[in-house]
């Protein structure tokens, strides 16, 4: 079937679009309108420009300006002006975000958290000063009450009636600053015989990796006589230790990568960490040793295995892990966020990624990778993929699969991109590869069974309380 593929991409569009906005008063613009007829990918560049799938590119008011060609198969085309001027090549709509008929457009004015229920539709704004008492506000950024962080309740102006409450803040989405944000209308039911299946369309182009953008997930940091302090690992309790919101902290959305390159990391180096120094291990990754440099710059300070991602007894929905972030972010050495999983892929979305929505993952950051960006949470996992730098020989491993995104990214493409088999498939990797190392094997089949083998999930993050369970392991 002709187009089957963008019909394909427009049934499964995210509804995320970037908008630059001011938060200097409590009543901002008034959201922005789009003539949508049917759903249709937006592209801002110079203008916004509407593409709709039989080739019309029109303006937000839906006047046709403009027309695209899609090369046959695929989601790329090149976008003319109608004199029949190129204004654009290589257009690609699967990376755009995708308008529905009939939403509703909100304006963001900062990070927030977006409640809808019964009695009302808020976007919920952190105190400025870091206090108990935030902002809630209107799809027009007109302030319409307040938000009580200690009680979880929406009250209204005259700060005494309760609109309503929520059992936990940390549940809700969190909108980026600068976002347009669509809300889908309500579905419409069709009959069986006009949904759209992409799974059987001959027409459908493989799904692209999880690692599709290669990325180096580790900094490589200069020799220092500093030795890194020493802590021994605690068994966690049962049961989910208590998470609290740290009082004016990061707020935001991106998405989760992986890697595990044995080098020691950014953190561990007191002048980059400010004095709060993570642990270094020897060239196995077993016992906790100082000094000496990095094993992926001709030392012998390497990752330490005891900071494996985990899960806790009696917590099944949430998980603990270290993690590298933005080369920017140098200054967040100990810093903790929690991830909240949307069951949707940055390249993708499958059943494997629709298995962790919901999921709670709680980072602890110990390095920085220069070509992480913002959102990005580079999780170590062992078998993630070694990126950059590869201190990894002295293990005793087999292969670490791909350069960028390691043994799942060689199950994807071993498999076809079949969810079911891509999760047999890693399982069995993992089990081959760290057949001699239970605790690297423990920390594989985590990505295994606790992420779904879930290629590049994306999230919803805030920035949280280091709990124990990981400050004892940092």
């Amino acid at each position: 079937m002709k187009h089957a593929f963008l019909k394909a991409l427009l049934a499964a569009g995210a509804i995320m679009i970037a908008w630059n906005c001011s938060d200097e008063s409590t009543t901002g613009p008034k959201a922005p309108e789009y003539a949508v007829t049917s759903s249709a990918w937006l592209l801002s560049t110079d203008q916004d420009y509407i593409i709709y799938l039989d080739g019309r590119v029109t303006n937000p008011e839906g006047d046709i300006i403009a027309t695209i060609k899609f090369i046959e198969g695929s989601s790329v085309g090149a976008i003319t002006d109608l004199a029949g001027n190129v204004l654009y090549d290589g257009v690609d709509v699967a990376g755009l975000p995708l308008l529905e008929k009939n939403t509703t457009v909100y304006a963001i004015t900062g990070p927030a958290f977006h409640l809808v229920d019964e009695t009302g539709d808020y976007l919920i704004y952190l105190a400025e000063d870091g206090g108990s008492i935030g902002f809630v506000k209107d799809s027009n950024a007109t302030v319409i009450g307040f938000f009580n962080f200690e009680t979880n309740t929406v009250v209204a102006p005259d700060g005494v009636t309760e609109l309503t409450k929520v059992e936990d803040i940390l549940d809700l989405p969190v909108l980026q600053p600068g976002d347009k944000f669509t809300k889908e209308p309500d579905p419409v039911i069709e009959s069986s015989s006009s949904a759209i299946n992409p799974e059987s369309s001959s027409d459908i182009g493989p799904t692209p990796t999880s690692s599709a953008t290669p990325k180096s997930s580790s900094s490589q940091p200069k020799s220092s006589s500093s030795a890194p302090k020493s802590s021994s690992s605690v068994a966690p309790a049962g049961g989910c230790p208590n998470i609290k919101v740290k009082s004016g902290g990061r707020t935001g959305s991106g998405w989760a990568t992986r890697y595990w390159d044995c080098c020691a990391p950014h953190c561990s180096w007191s002048e980059n960490a400010g004095g709060n120094t993570s642990k270094t291990c020897d060239s196995k990754g077993k016992n906790v040793v100082g000094g000496g440099g990095s094993i992926c710059s001709g030392g012998y300070q390497a990752t330490c295995l005891s900071q494996i991602p985990f899960t806790v007894n009696g917590c099944t929905d949430m998980g603990f892990a270290f993690a590298a972030v933005p080369g920017a972010d140098g200054g967040s050495c100990g810093k903790c966020y929690q991830l909240t999983f949307t069951g949707k892929g940055k390249y993708a979305s499958d059943n494997n990624l629709s298995a962790i929505k919901g999921k709670k993952l709680i980072i602890m950051t110990t390095n920085i990778g220069h070509d992480v960006q913002q959102g990005q949470f580079d999780i170590m996992i062992p078998g993630g993929g070694v990126g950059a730098f590869n201190g990894c020989s002295q293990m005793g491993w087999g292969s670490q699969g791909e350069q960028y995104g390691g043994l799942l990214s060689d199950c994807e493409k071993e498999s076809n991109y079949n969810s079911s088999k891509t999760l047999t498939c890693l399982k069995n990797k993992c089990n081959s590869v760290f057949s001699n190392d239970a605790t690297a094997k423990q920390g594989c089949m985590f990505l295994a069974e606790f992420m779904h083998a879930a290629g590049n999930p994306l999230h919803n993050y805030v920035e949280v309380e280091c709990p124990d369970v990981l400050k004892q392991k940092y």
